[in-house]
């Protein structure tokens, strides 16, 4: 094993958004910054999320960085919504334009983060045996990049290839002339089941739960959209960045209680007609009523009946267990479509769990389905997943799985009480994954970046979250999500997904502008609620 030591400023772990824009940030200002990816090249998310039909539901134009205003010119968008392959180029053309590259470690896993108190300093270990100290710590390891692969019994039993949506291969994968199974059927799974349906000889998808999703609606971006939104960028930028999703989502303030019959439907109309997420906020009392969710979620159970043509595959794929919105919206480019193809049928795991993997398919409720190829659509360990398998240890060596062992608490999102020191981009307690990603990835990475620079010009070498402050914090994001009907689904939101994992609402869904105000007061105050010493 190679034991050399090499000192940094600052080690980032991860090189996707947040990783790169971090890592051009802070070469800025002068730290000696160093960045630590697991995969063989930037991109994050779309380096390993390659599944067929993999798409972006932020509109392309808004999923992109504002900082530099002739890379935002300059750059060109294909579609609406961008897919996989168009974000990955993206995110190679910025790792080019700012030579970024020389700066970060592919294929390069962090095992172990490990505070020295008597130094003050972090000792990081990678997969390739190296040894490295750095003073402070960034995580831009995303919300969405532990993978959860159900280990049903007999899956190492099965003769056919299995995928992860998460972990997709490079290569291409032809399902032509196969039998092919898709497990899940949240948001990647309505996503890879339109496209895999096209060249399947059969496609059975195994579905417990149902979700919501609005059609995207997608196609070409012509040159006069593009050029009358990049016009307006200042303008629409700015709005964005106090919105409460980080989007333009023209809400129009009023409540669907207050409104007749008439002008909710054709508000609804509207946005179905538009297409994407935005669908959600067409009323005010959306996600805070029930009886208001209960009008915009009969609406979109109506649309599927008017799309699927079989009454009996239709009713299995309204959603009724949880309020529209609680579960991450959905956006699909044909997806109901698809179940009226002869090829493609649904079973219903909830009623037939999946009993096992077998040699040639899966077993639900005694029946076997031959199968030639399995795609697990299921999810993520989301949010504190990809920071506690890093195995970091703070203060007194206490893990940060141990700390969380009954959910996340944190400060604001970007710092843990007893780890000096680390900051989270888009950590749990901050908007993120209730965002435009790229917008909340912004404002954490120029909040840490001004931050490490406060520090640096006081002569201030460790900052700690006050664990009172975090307390009260972690208290405010859950009341304000108690406020909301999001707590009354069984989320990735809430960990639902993760057997043994704590239910806690972990986003901060008092929304992007509100929070960004917040950290804007935590630093007027001279960093109110962190513990900073020299």
């Amino acid at each position: 094993m190679d034991t050399t030591t090499t000192d940094y400023d600052v080690c980032v772990i991860g090189a996707g958004f947040g990783g790169m824009y971090m890592l051009k940030k802070l070469r800025e200002l002068g730290f000696r910054t160093h960045v630590f990816e697991r995969g063989d090249d930037v991109g994050g998310t779309w380096y390993w999320n390659r599944y067929p039909g993999a798409r972006c539901d932020v509109e392309s134009l808004f999923y992109c960085y504002s900082f530099d205003e002739e890379l935002q010119q300059e750059w060109t968008w294909s579609e609406r919504y961008p897919a996989q392959p168009e974000i990955l180029a993206y995110c190679r053309h910025v790792a080019d334009r700012y030579d970024l590259r020389r700066d970060i470690s592919f294929a390069t896993p962090v095992e172990s983060v490990v505070y020295d108190e008597v130094a003050g300093l972090w000792n990081l270990r990678t997969g390739a045996g190296q040894r490295v100290r750095a003073r402070w710590v960034i995580t831009a390891v995303g919300c969405l990049s532990a993978s959860q692969v159900p280990r049903f019994p007999g899956l190492d039993d099965f003769r056919g290839p299995w995928f992860h949506t998460g972990q997709w291969p490079h290569e291409p994968v032809d399902f032509t002339g196969k039998r092919v199974a898709v497990i899940g059927t949240g948001s990647s799974g309505i996503q890879v089941i339109p496209a895999i349906a096209q060249t399947a000889r059969q496609l059975t998808v195994f579905q417990r739960t149902p979700n919501f999703s609005i059609p995207a609606h997608n196609g070409p971006l012509d040159p006069e959209t593009q050029a009358r939104v990049k016009a307006e960028y200042a303008t629409l930028r700015a709005e964005a960045r106090v919105s409460p999703g980080g989007t333009i989502a023209h809400p129009t303030g009023k409540k669907a209680l207050d409104l007749g019959e008439e002008e909710r439907r054709a508000e609804l109309d509207r946005r179905w007609a538009n297409g994407g997420s935005a669908f959600l906020s067409a009323f005010a009392d959306t996600m805070v009523n029930e009886a208001a969710n209960r009008i915009s979620a009969d609406y979109v159970r109506d649309q599927i009946r008017r799309i699927v043509k079989d009454p009996a595959t239709a009713e299995l794929l309204c959603p009724r267990d949880h309020p529209i919105g609680s579960k991450r919206i959905c956006v699909d480019t044909g997806y109901y479509e698809t179940y009226n193809r002869d090829n493609v049928r649904l079973v219903d795991v909830r009623a037939n769990p999946i009993e096992r993997i077998t040699e040639h398919g899966l077993r639900t409720g005694g029946v076997d389905h031959e199968v030639d190829a399995i795609v697990f659509a299921t999810g993520y360990d989301a949010m504190t997943g990809p920071l506690t398998r890093l195995n970091i240890r703070g203060v007194g060596g206490q893990s940060l799985a141990d700390s969380w062992s009954e959910g996340p608490r944190t400060y604001l999102g970007l710092a843990v009480p007893g780890f000096p020191n680390l900051f989270t981009i888009t950590g749990p307690g901050s908007p993120s994954v209730l965002s435009n990603m790229v917008v909340s990835i912004e404002q954490h990475v120029e909040w840490i970046a001004d931050h490490l620079d406060h520090l640096r010009r006081n002569d201030l070498r460790r900052s700690e979250a006050d664990p009172e402050a975090a307390r009260q914090w972690t208290e405010h994001v859950d009341e304000v999500a108690r406020y909301t009907l999001y707590p009354q689904a069984a989320s990735w939101y809430m960990g639902a997904n993760v057997a043994g994992k704590p239910r806690v609402f972990m986003p901060y869904v008092g929304g992007v502008g509100a929070y960004r105000k917040i950290c804007d007061e935590v630093t007027a105050e001279g960093y109110k609620g962190f513990q900073l010493s020299r």
